[in-house]
């Protein structure tokens, strides 16, 4: 069995005052541009601009896009017109914030401890940084990522969800490759730890007084005790929730346009053996299992009362409709496009329609909720064969 522990960084692992620390990063930022970019404009667009993140649920575009649409255009500037001002702010400017953090000797002590116990780390911060500022600061709070194999580090040149969205948490589970293990979810912020997370269907450990909390919580010590006492197996992640099932379809999808950008357009063609689909194909056996499958579905049941579902074989259409010669990237487009049509309907159902009854060929007796379980699922086999598609180009390219 393997068991996956999620860590926040701020005030969890590093004691940081998050406020103040913003806004010495800021005033520091604003300092170093101030021959390209008058300060008090820089400052009033960054300020604009990571609430802009901080709000976005788009699935095709991940922070840094969403950052850099709202950035950059007040500026009159592109994004490489100053990346090379910013690669020497966060390479020479940023580590002289690190005085105003202070490490936890019992954090270091609980992940050399975790790691110790044969488990994945991975390390769920909010991904409102650029991945260079999240690892000083990992380094800061004595974890170095060149030390500590973390199996994931979330950041915003590849995440689309701010921690307070619930779809964070269902996007970190597909990056993370995780395959139905135990988690479980540890931070200090109620608001982007605890609550997204436990609605997202993780358990959790909340980093403050126990005392009349509704999760488990307590000090770093404490949830050493809390290890040494619960059954890993019981800290199981529960989907079944519609308010973790709409979520959870964002995640999938916005893990897919993630993974998209990992490759060249060219290699999405590109299969990595014989029988196994490529990059395009998968796109479009979504796209039209989205278009053709999962939103007529939605609709018969709340259309007809016990509604009648066939089951469908779906996988000859990649032959039958040639996906392999198809547009990748709009196959993509459509899917997300269908997935955001999807998310609309699933957000208007009152809870009795989440519970409207209708029967499948294979399932038998069902109903909506269940029927989107089954949605859910069926993406995230394509994420995980999408990860190894990527992998598989990636590992082809360094030979």
């Amino acid at each position: 069995m393997t068991f996956t522990l999620l860590l926040d960084l701020d005030d969890t692992l590093l004691d940081s005052n998050i406020e103040a620390f913003i806004s010495a990063y800021f005033q520091k930022l604003a300092a170093h541009l101030a021959g390209r970019i008058p300060p008090e404009k820089l400052l009033t667009e960054l300020a604009a601009s990571t609430r802009r993140m901080y709000a976005s649920v788009r699935l095709d575009q991940t922070l840094e896009q969403v950052f850099s649409a709202r950035f950059y255009p007040p500026l009159g500037l592109t994004q490489p017109d100053l990346a090379a001002d910013l690669d020497d702010f966060y390479d020479n400017v940023f580590p002289s914030l690190q005085p105003l953090t202070r490490p936890r000797p019992d954090a270091v002590a609980l992940v050399e401890w975790a790691f110790a116990q044969g488990w994945r780390i991975a390390i769920a911060t909010d991904p409102l940084f650029p991945r260079k500022a999240i690892l000083h600061r990992l380094r800061w709070a004595g974890l170095p990522p060149e030390k500590y194999p973390f199996a994931l580090i979330s950041d915003f040149q590849t995440f689309h969800f701010a921690k307070a969205s619930v779809a964070y948490y269902a996007e970190f589970l597909n990056a993370l490759g995780w395959e139905n293990d135990p988690v479980l979810m540890v931070g200090d912020s109620l608001e982007r730890d605890i609550l997204p997370a436990r609605k997202a269907g993780l358990p959790v450990f909340w980093l403050a007084p126990a005392d009349g909390a509704s999760a488990p919580g307590g000090s770093l010590a404490d949830l050493r005790h809390y290890f040494q006492t619960v059954d890993l197996n019981s800290l199981k992640v529960d989907f079944s929730a519609p308010e973790a099932l709409i979520p959870l379809l964002m995640g999938n999808a916005a893990a897919l346009h993630s993974l998209s950008r990992q490759l060249d357009s060219a290699q999405w063609a590109e299969r990595p053996a014989s029988g196994e689909w490529a990059l395009t194909e998968i796109f479009c056996h979504l796209r039209d299992v989205e278009l053709e499958v999962n939103l007529p579905r939605i609709a018969a049941v709340l259309r007809e009362e016990n509604a009648f579902i066939a089951g469908q074989v779906t996988d000859p259409w990649a032959e039958e409709r040639d996906y392999l010669h198809q547009d990748g990237a709009a196959a993509l487009d459509a899917y997300l496009a269908a997935r955001l049509r999807l998310l609309e309907t699933l957000r208007a159902l009152t809870p009795a329609q989440w519970e409207r009854s209708a029967r499948h060929t294979i399932f038998g007796p069902t109903h909506l909720r269940e029927l989107v379980a089954f949605f859910a699922e069926h993406d995230r086999v394509h994420v995980q064969q999408a990860r190894q598609v990527t992998a598989m180009a990636g590992n082809a390219n360094h030979e």
